[in-house]
């Protein structure tokens, strides 16, 4: 359908090289976007690129780092001067701390907060120029499930991914008129490196998930292509402000 072609159109996913962030720029790339990732591990950008590129679509790897100061301008410059422009930003980069609150550092807080949180708004700001010149765009910010509910080893990580889920409101109300469209996506269990680290820390977790999530799997990373595409298209042309989670359920499962 014309209301998901993306053909014509210029992604930029920062933590794209892996993970849900892959999932997102590949469902990008085949509805035909060019796509810039964006991240710190060159080689791994490398191989992304490689898989967007077999799938027939134009892509460019960044290297950066979203706690440097700048790294927007960066980012947004290569797209720009690579692709002419930038229709749609993914904020996917993010990392997790699992400590209880009582054991979190200062510095624990800061990097995650500076990851999750402090570089979606500095990710934005600096796309925003380009948005307008397009005459308007797609902001994609993925928060997580954690953005609804906390953790006892999630302080800082629900506190930046709740932080998200403002930001991307508060964006939505001010760049309404600019035919800015911001929306957030809020991942629940995905089977992803990150998340098989946590699988790891006790018998009887994976499972517990499972039994809590109504539809008995993990999501994959490319779950989140099909809703990437939808907020990256003029088919959400009327949706700003709002968060879809995509979880398998488990947020609104009443039984633990």
């Amino acid at each position: 359908m014309s209301l998901f072609d993306l053909t014509g159109k210029v992604a930029l996913v920062t933590g794209g090289n892996g993970g849900i962030g892959l999932g997102i720029a590949r469902g990008l790339a085949m509805a035909g976007a060019s796509v810039v990732v964006a991240a710190r591990d060159g080689a791994k950008s490398e191989a992304a690129i490689g898989e967007l590129t077999a799938l027939g679509a134009t892509a460019l790897a960044v290297e950066i780092d979203v706690t440097r100061d700048g790294f927007g301008e960066a980012m947004v410059g290569a797209a720009v001067t690579r692709f002419g422009g930038l229709d749609i930003l993914v904020n996917n980069a993010g990392i997790s701390i699992a400590k209880r609150p009582e054991d979190l550092s200062l510095g624990d807080w800061r990097a995650v907060l500076d990851t999750n949180l402090t570089s979606v708004f500095a990710g934005c700001q600096a796309a925003w120029p380009a948005l307008t010149a397009r005459g308007g765009g797609k902001i994609i910010n993925i928060g997580s499930m954690y953005s609804l509910f906390g953790a006892w080893y999630s302080a800082a990580y629900s506190a930046s991914k709740g932080g998200v889920v403002q930001l991307t409101r508060s964006l939505a109300t001010a760049w309404a008129a600019q035919n800015i469209q911001v929306n957030a996506l809020l991942p629940g269990w995905i089977d992803t490196d990150m998340t098989r680290k946590a699988r790891a820390r006790a018998a009887g977790f994976e499972e517990a998930i499972l039994a809590r999530t109504p539809a008995r799997r993990w999501g994959e990373p490319d779950d989140f292509a099909g809703p990437a595409v939808f907020l990256a298209s003029s088919a959400s042309d009327f949706v700003t402000g709002a968060s879809i989670v995509v979880d398998g359920g488990y947020s609104v499962e009443g039984s633990v």
